[in-house]
């Protein structure tokens, strides 16, 4: 086989799937806009279950839903006859995916669910199935061929449930008003969540770390003061205040020296960069990089409301902190 029979074969493929999830956006109706007012007024938890690949498929739209705030967990079909149906409460929903709606392990369970009073939302490739006419709401995820060349494999149906799954999820995360800080709160442990969550006042230098001199202090001082705490800039206040005046910075030392003053006697706020650009210790510490970007700097002083200092940091401390 060559490699171009290889790359035929891949993108007959990703045509046979891409159609099949085109497919189902000609059948969407009220159904579906039922599906997700069950989800969002649900009380309790959603519980997914399915068997094989439809179970596979089911684990990942558990997964997607509680991770845009709406609870759900997985239950393994085959397990549920067997204990794991003591998981759901009267309160909770079930998303129930088969293609054929006829697999044995999810049709025993339907008299117990309608006994305990449960809703049930069937993702199915049948219409007329056992499940489908069970399922409080059915949703139809039948596909005209799978992708695989013997029309065994469950490919294009196992896409087409994921594509539906995703867009219960996606449509209910809109309409709760989810946001990208709710998202972050249940992603604490990934990039994501240190972008989000982490704020400039947790990663801030304070206190005696901070680099600052007074405006009226020579240059000398500044130099030795930007040395010593080492974030390559030096906050200038007001010799009877912390309030920030300016900021003085490698590159403003550059350009001082450009001048050849005498560093004992110059004072720094002669040099300094007046003005300069700041940030509150309440903000995301993705938007400090936003600011150092725009402003091609690579440090900033941290100030309140009334542009008193709080706090510094530079580039460095956001690699630290795992938001870059």
């Amino acid at each position: 086989m060559t490699q171009h029979a290889y790359l035929a074969l891949g993108i007959a493929v990703l045509k046979a799937e891409a159609e099949a999830v085109a497919e189902l956006c000609n059948r969407l109706d009220s159904g579906f806009e039922q599906a997700c007012e069950l989800i969002l007024n649900c009380q309790g938890r959603i519980v997914v279950t399915g068997m094989g690949k439809s179970g596979h498929i089911g684990n990942k739209i558990a997964a997607t839903l509680a991770s845009t705030g709406s609870p759900a967990f997985f239950m393994h079909s085959g397990e549920a006859s067997h204990g794991d149906l003591g998981m759901i409460t009267k309160h909770d929903l079930v998303i129930a995916l088969s293609n054929s709606g006829e697999t044995n392990e999810i049709t025993s369970l339907l008299p117990m669910l309608k006994r305990m009073g449960i809703a049930l939302i069937a993702l199915t490739g049948k219409p007329q199935s056992t499940l489908a006419k069970s399922a409080d709401i059915h949703l139809d995820v039948s596909v005209s061929k799978e992708a695989c060349p013997l029309g065994l494999a469950p490919t294009s149906s196992t896409t087409a449930s994921l594509a539906m799954g995703d867009a219960l999820a996606v449509a209910v995360l809109q309409v709760r008003g989810f946001t990208e800080e709710d998202f972050a709160m249940s992603h604490p442990g990934g990039n994501l969540g240190r972008r989000l969550l982490l704020r400039v006042s947790d990663i801030m230098h304070t206190g005696d770390k901070i680099p600052l001199v007074h405006a009226d202090s020579s240059l000398k001082k500044t130099l030795l003061e930007m040395t010593s705490k080492g974030l390559g800039m030096a906050g200038v206040i007001d010799p009877n205040n912390n309030v920030l005046l300016g900021i003085y910075t490698d590159g403003d030392l550059r350009r001082t020296f450009e001048q050849m003053p005498n560093i004992e006697t110059a004072i720094v706020k002669d040099y300094m960069t007046p003005n300069c650009i700041t940030i509150k210790a309440h903000s995301i510490a993705s938007e400090a990089i936003k600011v150092m970007h725009d402003h091609k700097i690579n440090a900033l002083m941290v100030v309140d409301e009334d542009n008193t200092v709080q706090g510094a940091l530079n580039m460095h401390d956001l690699f630290r902190a795992g938001v870059i």
